[in-house]
């Protein structure tokens, strides 16, 4: 008998029959999840009884195996509402798949910070969402830290809600910072929730975003230490000359030089890991610099341009470029200062005739 079937006989002796969307949803988490982990994320879960779950496979192939968990949630009635926790557990555990943007919240001067009733908050957060979208799905759940995982699936007045691309939110009770994974379009309602929900005043975009959340609290947290540089930049010594011949003044020299660089980089970048940023972009925005007779670029009209770094670890990336001989040391301060200034999207703009960024003043 086919899955479809098996569903349908399942359902006549149930009584009930999931909806479709729902099954189908939790047939392509399970598929997402890898092979080795599906057990215990299905634990994790806590819907389907241990008797139930030692009746899944997990040896044959993965759209079998999503297709039992299919069978065994119709058999305890599933709704979205389990469907949408399994994909929370999926997605706290695969975190790093989505990039996250921090935003920061704020009081007005003199406020008190509220003491923090976790059932007041999800009231609150619900009704307001709901109040201004009548279509839409919302699921809590908590985990270390005081950490509270939202997932909402949007709808429209007259759309279900699109379970497929779910907003994410994590919020720390007790602080004024708010991780958001989400399409831009819902970003309004939602800092309007989160803001009456958390007892705020506003709220605004740090410009700070990284696929690793855990690196993104680590810097707003101020877990992440650094001690930034005093030191001038000096140009690296040549090193062209074949080893039997050198001047031991110059080992000796090039020794000194290789000590300082290591001396300065542990001063900007600390001693421990970097926090995980995979990129930094920087918008020029400065006046041409040319021979007036030559009419190229008048100063009417700013020159414009981004210039983007990326890497899978860029901070560490930066940490090795003196030590490597591939950049003076101390760095710019335009590069090292991402975790003290908590971004890594800036504007570096002209002032009274000086190259300036927006985050040295921020």
């Amino acid at each position: 008998m086919s899955a479809s079937g098996r569903r349908r006989r399942g359902a006549l002796d149930s009584g009930f029959t999931m909806d479709e969307t729902v099954a189908e949803y939790i047939r392509r988490t399970v598929l997402k999840i890898p092979r080795h982990e599906i057990m215990e994320m299905l634990r994790m879960w806590d819907f389907l009884s241990k008797t139930q779950l030692q009746t899944i496979n997990v040896h044959q192939i993965k759209e079998r195996i999503s297709q039992e968990v299919v069978e065994l949630c119709e058999e305890n009635s599933a709704s979205i509402k389990q469907a949408a926790i399994l994909d929370m557990i999926y997605n706290h555990t695969y975190r790093n798949k989505k990039v996250w943007t921090v935003y920061q919240m704020t009081k007005v001067a003199g406020e008190e910070t509220d003491s923090f009733n976790l059932a007041d908050f999800k009231y609150k957060f619900k009704r307001s969402l709901r109040s201004a979208l009548k279509n839409v799905t919302i699921n809590f759940r908590e985990y270390e830290d005081n950490a509270i995982w939202i997932r909402i699936a949007w709808g429209t007045q007259y759309t279900k809600p699109n379970q497929y691309k779910a907003t994410y939110v994590v919020y720390h009770s007790q602080t004024p910072y708010v991780f958001i994974s989400s399409l831009r379009s819902s970003i309004p309602l939602l800092c309007q929730a989160l803001v009456h929900a958390s007892n705020y005043h506003d709220i605004h975009e740090m410009e700070l975003r990284s696929r690793c959340i855990d690196s993104l609290k680590d810097i707003v947290f101020k877990r992440y230490s650094q001690t930034f540089q005093t030191y001038h930049p000096r140009p690296l010594q040549e090193r062209n000359v074949a080893p039997e011949k050198v001047d031991p003044r110059i080992i000796q020299e090039n020794k000194r030089e290789k000590e300082r660089i290591q001396s300065v980089t542990q001063e900007v970048f600390g001693e421990g890991l970097q926090p995980k940023i995979e990129f930094a972009q920087y918008k020029l925005e400065t006046m041409f610099k040319g021979e007036p007779e030559m009419d190229i670029l008048t100063e009417k009209e700013p020159f414009r341009c981004v210039v983007k770094f990326s890497s899978p670890h860029l901070l560490e990336a930066l940490k090795s470029l003196a030590p490597a001989g591939m950049s003076d040391a101390p760095l710019s301060p335009l590069l090292t200062c991402i975790p003290q200034k908590a971004r890594n999207y800036f504007k570096i703009k002209e002032r009274k005739g000086i190259l300036s960024a927006s985050c040295l003043g921020h």
